[in-house]
Parts: structure tokens; sequence; C-alpha cells
């Protein structure tokens, strides 16, 4: 029998991380500690500790008749499979892939990390203490990573797992080659993703450092999504908002 190789170990890696299956059971723990999170520290019927895009997409789902506490994991979860089933992708379960997904969300938001430092440097004579991007509105590091694990999920649902192919639609409907519907779906819906963070009563107060960097990141997390799955994206969006929101308080 013939042993596996390291190349053919490498690129069923590759693959396996891009499943919506794989991306699936990666996200489960994460969604789980979230909403479990939510119900242990909000006040009752309070959203206080939602993220804009968790409150977003849950308000809509109320408006239109349908239930809101389960429905929107469970929505989440429907989409993933049944781009699994669609695509006709193989069920077969990895747990070194899930580890390996785990270490390279890490790796990307280290990554993310550096890119937001240069940020920083470029624009360190732009800040005064009044207007400062890393001032935050939630008390307790426990409540700052429910929230910020919050934000890598649901963000990245309503950005890159919903808008992003539906930008990257239009843009083949409108005769674009596959590479430039992809490049302007990526710019497009990130410097939405930046701009829905100063819309609406909690909104931030608009500044040009925070702005410029979301932007930013949500272009490097569109290149994640498009290039290594919607999985990884999640996880290193979560890791990035844990590692600097937490340590360094500040998030994207």
């Amino acid at each position: 029998m013939t042993e596996p190789t390291t190349a053919s170990l490498t690129e069923d890696y590759w693959s396996d991380t891009r499943r919506p299956l794989t991306s699936l059971l990666f996200l489960l723990p994460w969604i789980a500690i979230y909403e479990i999170g939510i119900l242990m520290l909000s006040q009752p019927g309070s959203d206080g500790l939602r993220n804009g895009a968790d409150y977003w997409m849950r308000s809509l789902l109320a408006w239109s008749g349908a239930g809101q506490i389960l429905l929107l994991p469970m929505l989440v979860i429907a989409i993933l499979l049944s781009w699994h089933l669609i695509r006709r992708y193989s069920w077969t379960i990895r747990v070194e892939t899930q580890v390996g997904m785990l270490a390279e969300s890490l790796l990307l938001a280290v990554v993310l990390v550096a890119v937001g430092q240069l940020h920083h440097l470029l624009f360190v004579h732009f800040q005064t203490p009044d207007n400062d991007p890393r001032l935050l509105t939630i008390e307790g590091p426990l409540t700052y990573a429910v929230s910020y694990i919050g934000a890598g999920i649901y963000e990245e649902v309503m950005f890159r797992l919903l808008l992003v192919p539906a930008a990257f639609g239009v843009f083949r409907i409108m005769e674009f080659p596959s590479r430039w519907a992809a490049t302007m779906a990526a710019i497009s819906t990130s410097f939405i993703f930046a701009l829905a963070h100063h819309v609406g009563p909690a909104a931030d107060a608009f500044n040009l450092f925070t702005f410029s960097f979301r932007a930013a990141a949500g272009i490097f997390f569109a290149a994640v999504f498009f290039i290594r799955g919607f999985g990884i994206t999640v996880g290193c969006h979560a890791a990035y908002d844990l590692l600097v929101g937490v340590f360094v308080a500040t998030d994207v």
C-alpha cells in the first residue's frame, strides 16, 4: 500500500478547509460559546452585547415574523449544509484539519495585527486623544471576548458569506471576468463593511484611521474567504479581535 506523501497531505488539507462541512464543524464551538455567553452575560431582554451584524440580521428575521434566538445560528448551519449538498462534497471528517484551521486562523490573525501596526504608523500623526479608535464601550474581558467572537462569526456571515458572493454575482452578470468580479466584490463589500461600523444608534463616530483600517481588514478577510474558505475567515477575524481587543484594547 502506498503511503501518502507530504505533498498529498498538504493538498488534502488545502482543499478540505474550503469544504462547507469542514467550515461548519469548525464554527460550531465558536457559535455555541457566543450564544451561551450572550445568554449568560446580557441583561434580560437586552441585546446590548450583540454586535451590529448579528443585531441587524436578527432584527430582519424578527421583522419577517421569524424567531430570533435560535433561527440565525440555524440559518448559518442551513446555508453551509445546503452549499455542501449542492456541490456534492465528500462527507469525510478530518480532526487534523480542524486543528490546522485553528493554527492557520491564529497565524493569519497575527499577520493582520502586523498590518494594523503598520497602518497605525501611517496615521499616528492624525490621531488625537479624544478620537482614539481603541476606546471600548463594554466592560470586562469576558464580555469583550464574547462580543468579539460574535463579530468574527456574524460579520463574516453577513459581509463575506452572503454579501461577497452576491456582489460577485452582480459583477459577473455585468460580464466582468471572474478575477475582476472577485476583486471588485472584495473591495466594494469591504468599504460597506467599514461604513457599517459608523451607521446606527450605537455606531462609532467617524474616524479616518478606523474607517481605512476596517476597509483594509475587509479586503484581507475577503481575500482569505476566496483563497482559504469561510471557516478560516471566521477563525481569523475572531482570533484577531480576541488578540487585539482583549490584550491591546482595540478591535475591527
